[in-house]
């Protein structure tokens, strides 16, 4: 069984997640694409949504992909937040699983990893997905900080850059705009119905 792990805040999901998760399925020939919603993040501000809020809206949006499965490990009481300690623990649900961990070129150079060798070796594939902002020099820069054969479990995929992230959708309803057809309908409709992230109908 080939299992991709997909972590993040997912404040909100948005379609972006979705081609992604998708693209690496295809591409890596994997089985499973875990979404994995982090509680706790040591390198970036607190999500704006609740956690209730962001794991109803991650289950909304990938209900209609059978390889696409919900996982809560990252949120349990004991998780650290760290990736080197979340990969065993999803050894223990997924055992025999080989694993391909999925990121963002802008988590990868923005973030200061911990343990990353560590990481890369519980891993047979690390993968990374352009994002619109982050030069390839950079991402091969922080590839360069690897040494030796754990180098070669990183693959940069050939993706178009594209610039669509949490960021912006929380800024545009913030000033009340829609993000209608940038997340999955039964998102957008969440994010409506709860009012999230400032977007407050009544005032529409």
């Amino acid at each position: 069984m080939k299992v991709g792990i997909f972590g993040g805040t997912f404040d909100p999901v948005h379609n972006l997640h979705l081609f992604i998760a998708e693209a690496v399925r295809r591409l890596e020939g994997l089985d499973r694409v875990l979404f994995v919603p982090a509680n706790h993040q040591h390198y970036r501000p607190q999500p704006l949504a609740s956690i209730e809020d962001r794991c109803a809206m991650v289950r909304a949006a990938i209900a209609g992909n059978d390889a696409f499965l919900f996982d809560d490990t990252d949120l349990r009481d004991d998780a650290s937040g760290y990736t080197a300690d979340l990969i065993p623990a999803l050894r223990e649900r997924h055992a025999g699983a080989a694993f391909t961990f999925i990121i963002g070129a802008d988590s990868l150079v923005n973030s200061q990893w911990v343990r990353f060798d560590e990481v890369l070796e519980s891993l047979d594939r690390f993968v990374i997905a352009p994002r619109a902002g982050i030069r390839p020099e950079a991402v091969e820069r922080a590839i360069a900080t690897v040494e030796g054969p754990l180098r070669e479990r990183i693959r940069v995929l050939n993706l178009p850059e594209l610039p669509e992230s949490g960021t912006l959708l929380r800024s545009l309803l913030a000033q009340r705009q829609s993000v209608r057809y940038l997340v999955p309908e039964a998102v957008w409709t969440y994010i409506v119905a709860h009012e999230l992230y400032g977007y407050d109908t009544s005032a529409l």
